[in-house]
């Protein structure tokens, strides 16, 4: 039993030497041209023992172990924490010929050796004429002191061996220089510290030029204010060789900068001096020693060459480039204490100008003047271009004495502009109320919501839900059809400029807010669409789809004598995961609801013949989106239009009839009236060749009954000429029979003369002519048409006054006729069935 007890205890202690012979293994494959070392670390006396295996043989080391045979091998320590004892070096060589150098890599063990402090060495072999050029990717490279540590715990050091290992200097990540080159053969190694991912700089390794520096270093500062630091070679001991070390710095426009010595250590010098040499970028020399002050505010490139005597003790130098912008800043003085509610935002367009903007004297790529405050700022070669200007003014919109409180509106109007910020692109009203809704109209007219069909070409405003999503956008057009937008809640109205003048040339109010009670949907449109053309709907954030679990209404007001065609134009529904996505269309006056649900086809279009709601309402959607686009075209009514038609046209055609019935009357009672100038009977009988009635008796009037005419005569013996301008004929005195007229009967309207048979023709009896319009015959001019008893009938011998006297006695001269005159015939007045003959008393 106790040897039992024995054997027992030996093989515990056995398997316990093995499992700590084998506490800790790694398998590496080292690739060509590399090398992996398992390096102690000084100062560590832990018994930790490392062994590599190769197939079946095994070979330890209490020092350093090697590897770098390109096969798989087992590395085992015998102790749990190997990295407290051995660090892991990689080292890869690249042989560059003429231009071209090899790749290079980083080994692909190298995740494996996360628990170890891994420095990765690349050494660079160069023809001995060029350098060694190493290009670092942006950020670039910031040189440090050798006893520091980049805070990434990434270092890089850089090491030269054209005559002995010089250390040209440590960085880290994140700087100004872009290029180092180094003359013949460098290595570069990067510490990462153990437990940190790996993330080195992809920089490039290539043949340089031709050069007489051991080291060169291009620096490119950045714009602003900046200030970087650099060191000489071998800094911590100095550097005896007379070699010379070059810095050329990349200086940005409108930009100074100055050299400042921070530390310097001169040597002591067998032969030769030190000396520094200044290049300028307009080729100007300047040589200084380093008792000298080095040159301060210059502008543009600049180079720095360090030349280095024979020395016996080393020459150390700690230097610093400070940059800083030229030219004077503009400056403006921003007071926002009197503006209640309103916060200014001033920022950049373009990172890469070079304006320089400070609050404060604080260098700010965006700068926020708060609400209620007032500051200083400046700009730095800032044009109207660079900057915009953003405003923000926040309204609280409530009930002062509490509810019930009447309703409350403001208008939205923008302040007059600051004259030294630039033009304004941006202006947001915060509308905040703790209860009801709000009421969004326009003061310049009905809202147009901007669609790709007709989109805004002026001031745009874009409403949303705070905390919510976007309503759409708007704007203040002719052919608005938006009469008012209620929103849920608080809203955020941002009015956006089209094109670069801005919104500072906005004057007067561009928006009424009224503070309504609360009511169930989120938004609701008042609508009313345009006569010609079509009107857009949209749901909100549309193309985007409506918020979860939220509805939208349209009250479209149709006129009379029109219907709506209701056309659903672009349609996205979902897939709801809870609910229904719903669209309804209720008439104004009429109960009846017409509904379609997300998995239904909704028809292409829908008639209403009288106003309507329009509702929309979204799910819980589990996939895809709710949106819809539809539009709304105005018809008239054909019925009523052609009853309309039919009523105008029987108007017009009675308006015509009774304007004709209206003219007839009037012609028909209107009589042309001829001037009479008197009357004149000669003795005898008569010849009248026409009816020689009076249109109407005179028996009580006797102002035609002349007893002796006496007055002068008023023609002129010689030319023949009346007083009054009428060309007449000579007067011939009637020759014909002198019997007494025969009395006309009662019931006879005309006169008849019978001519009788064989009797003489000077004992002619009177008998009336024909019509005058058959009778006259052109080839007689002169002849008279009309009896001389007409009264129609005038003699030009009478003079022109109140009695119409002759002015002498003669024969009657016949006058020509005018053509007016031949259309003058007698009538009979229609007022009298008989005609009676005045009497005449004979005047010769």
């Amino acid at each position: 039993m106790g040897s039992c007890l024995v054997s027992v205890l030996i093989g515990l202690i056995l398997m316990q030497i093995q499992q700590n012979s084998e506490c800790y293994k790694i398998e590496v494959t080292p690739q060509r041209a590399t090398t992996v070392v398992f390096r102690r670390k000084g100062g560590q006396d832990l018994d930790c023992t490392a062994c590599k295996r190769v197939g079946s043989s095994e070979t330890c080391q209490s020092s350093d172990l090697k590897l770098d045979d390109p096969e798989l091998t087992v590395v085992n320590f015998n102790c749990s924490q190997p990295a407290d004892v051995f660090n892991v070096e990689v080292t890869q060589g690249i042989e560059c010929f003429e231009t071209r150098c090899n790749n290079i890599a980083i080994h692909p063990d190298s995740t494996r050796f996360l628990d170890f402090t891994r420095t990765f060495i690349w050494d660079v072999k160069v023809p001995l004429s060029n350098t060694v050029q190493l290009d670092f990717p942006a950020p670039g490279m910031r040189q440090i002191k050798p006893s520091e540590h980049c805070l990434n715990n990434h270092t890089y050091t850089i090491i030269s061996y054209r005559a002995g290992r010089t250390s040209i200097g440590t960085f880290c990540m994140s700087g100004t220089i872009s290029r180092i080159q180094v003359l013949y053969r460098g290595r570069v190694s990067l510490e990462v510290q153990k437990g940190t991912d790996l993330n080195p700089s992809d920089f490039k390794v290539s043949v340089g030029p031709e050069s007489t520096m051991s080291v060169e270093v291009d620096s490119k500062l950045p714009r602003g204010e900046s200030f970087e630091v650099f060191f000489t070679p071998e800094y911590t001991k100095g550097f005896s060789r007379e070699d010379k070390i070059k810095w050329n710095f990349a200086v940005e426009p409108s930009h100074n900068f100055s050299v400042k010595y921070l530390d310097k250590t001169e040597p002591e010098c067998q032969t030769g001096d030190v000396s520094i040499e200044y290049l300028f970028e307009d080729k100007f020399v300047l040589t200084k020693t380093l008792k000298d002050d080095p040159p301060a505010n210059k502008n543009g490139d600049f180079s720095m060459t360090l030349a280095n005597c024979l020395a016996k003790t080393g020459l150390s130098l700690n230097f610093e480039v400070s940059v800083f912008r030229g030219g004077i800043p503009k400056l403006c003085k921003v007071d926002l204490q009197n503006e209640e509610g309103l916060s200014l935002q001033v920022e950049k367009k373009n990172p890469m100008s070079y304006c320089e903007m400070r609050m404060n004297s604080l260098v700010q790529e965006k700068t926020v003047i708060p609400a209620g405050s007032k500051v200083e700022l400046s700009f730095l070669d800032c044009s109207a271009d660079d900057l915009q200007l953003m405003a923000t003014k926040t309204i609280v919109l409530d009930c002062p004495r509490g509810p019930p409180c009447a309703v409350r509106s403001t208008d939205l109007t923008i302040p007059a502009p600051v004259s030294c910020l630039p033009a304004l692109q941006q202006f947001t009203w915060l509308l905040r109320l703790p209860e009801g809704s709000i009421d969004l109209s326009s003061l310049q007219g009905n809202l147009h919501q901007s669609v790709p069909e007709k989109e805004c070409n002026q001031v745009t405003f874009l409403v949303s839900e705070i905390g919510g999503s976007n309503i759409g956008q708007f704007c203040s057009d002719g052919e608005g059809t938006i009469q008012k937008i209620q929103i849920k809640g608080n809203a955020s109205i941002t009015a956006m400029p089209k094109g670069a003048q801005g919104l500072s040339q906005e004057k007067g109010p561009l928006l009424k807010a009224i503070l309504n009670p609360e009511f169930s949907e989120n938004v609701v449109y008042s609508v009313s669409p345009l006569f010609m053309g079509s009107t857009y709907l949209t749901t909100p954030n549309w193309p985007d789809g409506m918020m979860p679990s939220t509805s939208v209404t349209w009250t479209v007001l149709v006129p009379s004598d029109y219907r709506a065609e209701i056309v659903f134009t672009n349609i996205s529904q979902p897939k709801c995961a809870s609910g229904h996505a719903v669209v309804k269309i209720q008439s104004v006056d009429s109960q009846e609801v017409q509904s379609w649900r997300e998995d239904q086809t909704l028809p292409s279009m829908v008639i209403q013949q009288q106003s309507f709601y329009l509702n929309m309402s979204n799910c819980e959607p589990k996939s895809e989106r709710f949106a819809v686009l539809s539009k709304i075209i105005l018809q008239r009514e054909t019925r009523k239009l052609l009853g309309i038609i039919l009523a105008v046209v029987g108007i017009l055609l009675l308006l015509l009839i009774v304007v004709l019935i209206v003219v007839c009357v009037i012609r028909k009672k209107k009589k042309p009236r001829a001037n009479r100038s008197s009357i004149f009977m000669p003795r005898g009988k008569s010849n009248l060749p026409g009816n020689a009635t009076f249109p109407k008796t005179r028996a009580d009037n006797e102002s035609h009954i002349y007893a002796s005419i006496e007055d002068q005569p008023v023609v002129d013996g010689n030319s023949g000429h009346w007083g009054n301008g009428h060309q007449v004929d000579t007067y011939r005195p009637y020759t014909g029979p002198t019997d007494p007229i025969p009395a006309v009967k009662e019931s006879s309207p005309e006169y008849t003369l019978d001519r009788g048979d064989g009797r003489p023709e000077e004992q002619e009896t009177y008998q009336p002519f024909l019509n005058p319009t058959s009778t006259f015959m052109p080839a007689r001019p002169r002849t008279p048409l009309i009896s001389v008893s007409s009264l129609r009938f005038e003699d030009r011998r009478m003079a022109q006054n109140e009695l119409n006297t002759f002015k002498s006695t003669g024969d009657i001269n016949p006058i020509r006729l005018s053509t007016d005159e031949s259309r003058f015939q007698p009538q009979l007045d229609s007022d009298s069935d008989s005609f009676h003959e005045p009497e005449y008393d004979e005047t010769m």
